[in-house]
């Protein structure tokens, strides 16, 4: 089978890339382009480790072909820094002690920023669907809430 040419839009710059029409995304961000925080875990859209921001939601990259996405825009961890300056969501996962052995962090991360660029105050049940499809072996998940419920308090104040 031939290679598929797409044009990515990732953590806003711009990539045109070959690949085979059955690589997935979580390869292509991972292998070629180096954005190591795109973890695979379950390899079957289960633990949430690959979640990207694609086009405004949170998915899994595992589950995804590169050639099915693309013009489209994708964020990883990586795009939350901004000139050395962490995100506001990255600095609160750190002060509410929201990281443990970190393998799931870059998913939990995602799938939160998703939440909040749609809402910026969701409710704690919000919160908690948010991040329903990322799973943490380390702490337990209050921590995490906490620390996007801080997120979201620093705006509302």
């Amino acid at each position: 089978m031939g290679k598929i040419e797409v044009t990515l839009y990732v953590n806003n710059k711009k990539e045109v890339l070959q690949v085979d029409p059955t690589e997935r995304l979580l390869d292509t961000l991972r292998n070629r382009l180096k954005l190591t925080s795109v973890k695979e875990g379950c390899d079957v859209g289960e633990c949430g480790a690959c979640t990207v921001i694609l086009n405004g939601e949170a998915v899994h990259s595992c589950l995804v072909l590169t050639a099915q996405v693309d013009g489209y825009e994708i964020f990883t961890t990586e795009g939350l820094e901004v000139n050395g300056k962490l995100d506001p969501l990255q600095q609160s996962f750190i002060d509410h002690q929201a990281v443990q052995c970190g393998f799931c962090t870059p998913g939990m991360l995602m799938s939160a920023k998703a939440l909040l660029n749609k809402n910026p105050n969701p409710s704690r049940e919000e919160i908690k669907t948010a991040i329903e499809g990322n799973l943490c072996r380390c702490t337990g998940y209050q921590q995490i809430v906490e620390a996007i419920e801080a997120v979201t308090q620093k705006k509302k104040g």
